[in-house]
């Protein structure tokens, strides 16, 4: 008998002989550009493609992508996604104050950014206690947030054999922290208020856990895998010291992921961007599953059978296909040669999701995000035989670095 997409995700994770590389597509952070949907709907006209208004992820400007799409590239995983509340519409600008009071400004109709001109809504917390009476709280136990989440969950677990996963509530301890007391002034308190940061950073995790026990009371018989979000890197470095992340940041993302498990049976996948390497392995101590985005044009990231060598025992890997440099200009030849390195690196034995980075943007040819999906249906099968096609190819980046060198 045939496995199905769940029961192969799971062998996969395992590392007990997977049939195929899962393909992941569609949840919040990994979902497609308005404007690129639009693009791959003129390039698909057989395909009959709705939502086009139906915006996933309103700061992204991404869409919750039509089922036929999904079926098209063959995705594996269908993401049940908290209900957008507690939001306000600004007045002053093209904008709007989410569920924890941040601003957001609108940013010629292309995406919406942190408003950091705004004042941030703990601004002015002085004291812990003044931490716990801020009015910026969101309401956890909103039934709205998760409406309509418990039928989705149990329909589609009864009827298709597809990966279920629990979207993020979006948030994070230090993201949302950082947002809410400001960038520059939340940085300095980590170092030179602490008792002020962790009332903070407290606050946020109990809410966040708050929120979980409820969306996994709607869908948690059903998931399979948990999805959290929270940067810790640039394109270079570390966003904060691993010494301070462990002694601030890290205990939190612990009681947070434990707490998930603890609600339902399901891997966490933690989402954070950048040059995270030095804290991969308190990652993995915090009870983060799986890594999501494996941002390979970033320091330290590039290296992928070097990541799978040194933490695969302990960790699995999800995405890997950069989209800021690599689908944005690679050819046709290199995007092959990426899927392969990328599936032979991190997937040879399972332990790998294969998916776009991040958000599939429009500054990506519609004709490469075609190409990628095509491709990797072609080539996920095991065993893996994917050394032709390394041999016979070459890397995106190392064009560019030829390039750059010249």
């Amino acid at each position: 008998m045939a496995m199905t997409p769940r029961e192969n995700f799971k062998a996969s994770m395992e590392r007990a002989a997977p049939k195929w590389v899962p393909l992941d597509m569609g949840k919040h952070i990994g979902s497609i550009h308005k404007k690129h949907y639009a693009a791959l709907k003129r390039l698909l006209p057989r395909i009959d493609l709705k939502n086009d208004d139906l915006i996933l992820d309103r700061m992204a400007q991404t869409v919750v992508p039509d089922e036929a799409l999904l079926e098209h590239f063959g995705i594996d995983f269908r993401w049940l996604v908290p209900n957008w509340v507690q939001v306000r519409e600004r007045a002053d600008v093209e904008g709007y104050f989410d569920m924890w009071h941040v601003p957001y400004r609108g940013a010629h109709g292309d995406h919406f950014a942190v408003d950091t001109l705004a004042k941030a809504p703990l601004a002015d917390c002085e004291t812990p206690e003044d931490v716990a009476a801020a009015g910026c709280w969101p309401d956890p136990e909103d039934p709205a947030q998760f409406a309509g989440l418990r039928e989705r969950a149990r329909r589609l677990h009864e009827t298709t054999g597809y990966v279920l996963g629990a979207d993020a509530i979006k948030a994070g301890p230090l993201m949302s922290a950082l947002q809410m007391r400001g960038y520059q002034q939340f940085f300095m308190d980590l170092v030179i208020n602490p008792a002020l940061a962790d009332a903070i950073l407290g606050r946020i995790t109990d809410l966040l856990c708050r929120m979980w026990t409820r969306f996994m009371e709607e869908v948690g018989p059903y998931v399979q895998i948990a999805y959290v979000t929270d940067d810790l890197g640039t394109q270079t470095s570390l966003l904060l010291s691993p010494k301070v992340y462990r002694n601030r940041i890290k205990p939190f993302h612990t009681r947070l992921h434990h707490h998930i498990k603890s609600q339902a049976d399901v891997y966490v996948m933690m989402h954070t961007d950048g040059a995270v390497l030095p804290l991969i392995q308190d990652l993995i101590e915090t009870g983060a599953d799986i890594l999501n985005p494996v941002q390979t044009s970033t320091a330290g990231m590039q290296d992928t059978a070097a990541l799978k060598a040194r933490f695969g025992d302990q960790l699995r890997f999800h995405g890997a296909m950069d989209v800021q440099q690599m689908m944005p200009n690679a050819t046709v030849a290199e995007l092959r040669w990426e899927i392969a390195r990328r599936m032979t690196d991190l997937g040879r034995d399972g332990g790998y999701i294969i998916a776009p980075c991040h958000n599939i943007g429009h500054d990506i040819p519609p004709e490469n995000t075609l190409a990628f999906f095509e491709m990797v249906q072609q080539m996920r099968r095991y065993p893996l035989a994917l050394d032709e096609v390394l041999a016979s190819g070459a890397s995106y980046f190392e064009r560019l670095g030829r390039e750059g060198d010249a």
